[in-house]
């Protein structure tokens, strides 16, 4: 029997990307990520009809238009900034792991991470979904995904996962470090914290008890028993953490939701709603933070730093800015390696 490694890999997933701005790449990769049960959940057969008489005859060339406006020479900005974060994290763990960047759906795959382990003799691995709130069609997908394949290999590997980090004092001190120049810059007075949305039955399932999530206008206020893996309560969190970190007056900063799909309901307030909203207002000077997004890409490139953007200066703004995400930044490079070092015991 073969002597086991004394390298832990460490499997970064996030959540994918197509492989080229075309109509093409767009529809596998559509095809691939709202064919997933946990994102699209609905009913098998109203899945397949949504997606395939509805979604993909329509969506894919709109969104390889939207690719092209943020492509990068290296590929998507998800995927390049990924690379930078893989190799940044590798240089701060050191000896004795080795970090790998996958994705849950398109490629590098979590498949291919697996093999890499494996021809590595690495049989320790930590997988780190990079989502900082939990949710089912986000990290619980990530995580079910690598748990299969593993599980799937006659040698199964022993694996432990980071947990969703939202309040994480590296994770919060990061994101603050990054916004405070940003919002000095154009002396913003207003900030939105948007973060990425959830159909409302998403929300309501993860209350196990049923009694809590949702039910008033204050269920998010504080994180308990009740909510404790609600995704909109560890949103709110995050924001009352980066507000306070901060220093915002409580008047000057809100919370919204961004990137609906389909007409069910879903989490709000919605962002380009809230956009409009303080436009009209007495905001002049909006900076924009997406916390629920570790890595710039479309959402926060084409989504918030051009349409929203438009959308704020159209309605009455003066200046917009988009706060750029964490990507390879050196204070989320340490935080990570925190979060990784706690999991493994090293």
């Amino acid at each position: 029997m073969r002597e086991a490694s004394s390298t832990i890999g460490v499997l970064l997933v996030n959540v994918g990307t197509p492989s080229a701005p075309t109509a093409r790449a767009t529809r596998a990769f559509l095809r691939e990520f709202l064919g997933d049960p946990r994102v699209l959940d609905i009913p098998a057969a109203a899945r397949f009809v949504l997606l395939n008489a509805i979604i993909l005859p329509f969506r894919p060339r709109r969104s390889a238009e939207a690719y092209r406006s943020i492509w990068m020479e290296g590929g998507s900005p998800l995927l390049v900034h990924g690379r930078a974060f893989e190799d940044a994290l590798r240089r701060e763990l050191g000896v004795g792991f080795a970090p790998r960047l996958a994705m849950r759906y398109g490629n590098p795959s979590i498949a291919d991470a697996l093999d890499a382990f494996r021809d590595q003799e690495i049989d320790r691995i930590v997988v780190f979904p990079l989502y900082p709130q939990y949710a089912a069609a986000t990290t619980g997908t990530s995580l079910d995904a690598a748990y299969s394949l593993a599980a799937a290999r006659w040698n199964v590997p022993s694996l432990r996962a980071v947990p969703a980090f939202y309040d994480d004092p590296g994770f919060l001190q990061a994101f603050a470090e990054v916004a405070r120049p940003e919002i000095d810059a154009i002396r913003a007075d207003g900030v939105l914290f948007s973060f990425h949305g959830l159909p409302e039955r998403q929300v309501r399932k993860a209350d196990e008890g049923g009694a809590h999530c949702l039910r008033s206008a204050h269920c998010c206020g504080a994180i308990g028993p009740a909510n404790a893996s609600c995704y909109r309560a560890q949103c709110f969190a995050t924001a009352r953490e980066l507000a306070g970190r901060l220093r915002l007056d409580p008047a000057a900063w809100t919370v919204s939701f961004q990137s609906r799909l389909g007409r069910d309901p879903w989490i709000g307030p919605a962002t380009d709603a809230t956009v409009r909203e303080l436009a009209r207002s007495s905001v002049r000077r909006l900076a924009v933070i997406c916390p629920a997004f570790v890595a710039d890409c479309l959402e926060t490139r084409e989504e918030i730093g051009m349409r929203a953007k438009d959308d704020f200066l159209a309605h009455g703004g003066s200046e917009f800015r988009l706060v750029p995400s964490l990507n390879a930044h050196p204070a989320w490079v340490a935080a990570a390696t925190g979060l990784i070092r706690r999991v493994s015991g090293r």
